[in-house]
This record gives structure tokens, sequence and C-alpha cells, in this order.
């Protein structure tokens, strides 16, 4: 635990001295956005991307039948898919059954009550159909083996295999990596916001979600050894004219390849992730990911969404003082034993 801490530690002061940086220069970054026609630098030159990105849409990650031979929509057709999805979601809160105790107001503690959408019919944007590209076989082969086997590492973010205990459940649901925050990242259900740090040699990623934190080298170094494995894997960083580009290896395979608040596809242990975030104007970032990982799809997929800039500061979250859900969920689950127990 002693050891835990003290790295909690280091990246608190890290993050603080990166903010502290951040804070002195927001005055010039802003005055620099008056010409939008050239890209805003930090005082060391590179492109600066400093502030709160909120990435927010509930434009879907694969593209619906409906617009299976499109790749653009027009405005109506955009706020038609966001008003819809708005009311699908809101519908969800009517009063639970007896004996349920419901989940969180889609209307109150969700970005769902923000009504927006893309005119692009999916995040993906390769392939040309918009859809994930199918597993290899040997990936199917081997989730048909993890299942049978009982499901153990438990990869998805949400959900799990049993009510054993807590290794059992989503890796989001023990607070280990966010809901949406991957990395790639992925609009999902709130906290749909990222705070960008930057110092000479590095970049920091601070999401609100589960508040992972990323800070990731952009001085040339070389990658972490291969047996060295982190849940979020290793990541580097290097410019390309004006775009950050991150390329993130050794991730574990505790982790999914690629995957949503809900469903994870295949293991990361030989994932390459390529994210690519390019400052656009004064307002918008555009961030765009490539999946490549043989070992689990046929061929390599990209998705592209634009991130706002927010004017609001970053909230704590909390998850593993507050993880009331995962206590409550198991004392349940040991109730309900107890209970079958005592019937003759």
């Amino acid at each position: 635990m002693r050891q835990v801490y003290r790295r909690v530690c280091a990246t608190m002061i890290v993050v603080a001295m990166l903010a502290f940086v951040g804070v002195s220069m927001a005055g010039q970054t802003r005055r620099g956005l008056t010409d939008t026609s050239a890209t805003p630098r930090t005082p060391w030159g590179d492109p600066d991307l400093q502030g709160v990105w909120d990435y927010w849409t509930f434009t879907p990650l694969e593209r619906p039948d409906e617009f299976a031979d499109r790749d653009r929509l027009t405005a109506e057709e955009a706020a038609e898919v966001a008003q819809r999805s708005n009311a699908e979601a809101l519908a969800r809160d009517e009063p639970p059954p007896p004996g349920d105790v419901g989940g969180y107001s889609q209307a109150v503690w969700t970005d769902r009550a923000r009504a927006t959408a893309l005119t692009q019919p999916s995040l993906l944007v390769d392939p040309q159909d918009g859809k994930l590209p199918a597993l290899t076989p040997e990936a199917e082969r081997r989730a048909e083996l993890h299942s049978a086997g009982g499901g153990h590492p438990v990869r998805v973010r949400v959900g799990g295999v049993n009510e054993d205990g807590p290794e059992a459940r989503g890796v989001a649901e023990r607070c280990l990596l966010g809901f949406s925050t991957g990395p790639p990242m992925l609009p999902a259900g709130y906290n749909n916001n990222v705070q960008f740090f930057q110092a000479p040699g590095y970049v920091v990623l601070l999401h609100e979600m589960v508040h992972d934190v990323r800070v990731i080298p952009v001085d040339g170094r070389g990658p972490l050894p291969a047996d060295v494995r982190q849940w979020m894997g290793s990541s580097r960083g290097r410019w390309e004219g004006d775009t950050l580009v991150i390329e993130t290896t050794n991730f574990s395979d505790r982790t999914g390849s690629f995957s949503t608040s809900f469903v994870s596809w295949g293991s990361g242990e030989n994932l390459r992730l390529i994210e690519r975030f390019t400052r656009v104007d004064a307002d918008t970032v555009t961030y765009e990911f490539t999946v490549n990982d043989p070992d689990t799809w046929t061929t390599s997929f990209t998705g592209r969404f634009p991130m706002n800039r927010g004017d609001a500061p970053l909230y704590e979250y909390a998850c593993h003082e507050g993880n009331h859900g995962m206590f409550n969920m198991l004392r349940g689950a040991r109730a309900e034993e107890r209970a079958e127990t005592d019937q003759p």
C-alpha cells in the first residue's frame, strides 16, 4: 500500500507542477487565439493543446443501417438522431419496479440530456462502411475458450461473470480504468472531459472519468521494455507538424483490444494504438484513433470526432473513495446466498 501511495503522490505532484505551468500560460493561450489562422504555441514552441476539452456526442460508434451508404448527414438528420437518442435515454427515467433502486437519472446525472450529434453518421470513419471489422478466427477461438474457462480475467469495463468477489466484476466497477476513457477515448454517459497540460518534453492527459492520468513523454525516448505491462499501456508522443501523435503499446492482457463501456473484444496484449490530436481552431481539437491488433481484428480501424473547448473545470471523481456500488453489490449477493442456505 505504501508503494501505491507513493506512486499516487508522485503523479499528483507532476500534475500539480504541470497545472501551474498551464495556469501561468492560460492568458497567453487565450490572447494567441485572436488569430485563429495560426496554431497557438507554448513558450518552448510546441502546438498548444492546453485546456479542458469535451467530447460528448450521441453519434454512435458504428454506422446505423439506415445510413449504410452515407458518409455525411444533413444538419436536420443529425438533429433527428440526437433527439431520438435523447428521448430513448430519458425514457429510462421511468420509476423502477418494486425492489429495484434504479440507476442514475438520465436527465440530471448524465450528458445524455444534451441532445447533440455530429453530421458524420458514426464515430468510425474507416473501414468505409463505418463498422467494426470482423474478429480473426483465432480471436474467436480464444473468446470461446475464455468464456468456457470462467471469463477471467474480466476485461469488460461494466459487467462481470458473477458476484463472487470484486475480481469477477468489470475493471471500471473496480475503479481500475475509466468507463469510457480507453485509451482510446469514446463518448459515454457522463464525464466526457479531458484536460491537457504541457511542459517541455511532456504532455499530460487528465481524464475526468475515474480520474485516469496519462503522463506522455514527447522527448524522443523509446518505449518501455516489452515485459513491462500497464493497464493503460505505455505511451510515447511526437509532433507531426501541428498534430500530436501518441503511440501506445505494452497493454496488459487484462484489458481488451478495444472496449466500449459494456463490451470488450479480444486482449490488448499485442495492441498498438495510434492517437492524433490536432487543434483546428480556437475551440476545437480533432481526435483520431487507429486500433492496430492483427491478433484480434482482420484489419485495423479508425475513429474520428471533434473535442470542444469547455469552460468549466474538471470535477473530482473519487471512485475508490466512494465505491459504495461494489460494496453493496457484493453485500447483496452474500445476503441472497445466506437466504438460499437458510431455506428448508
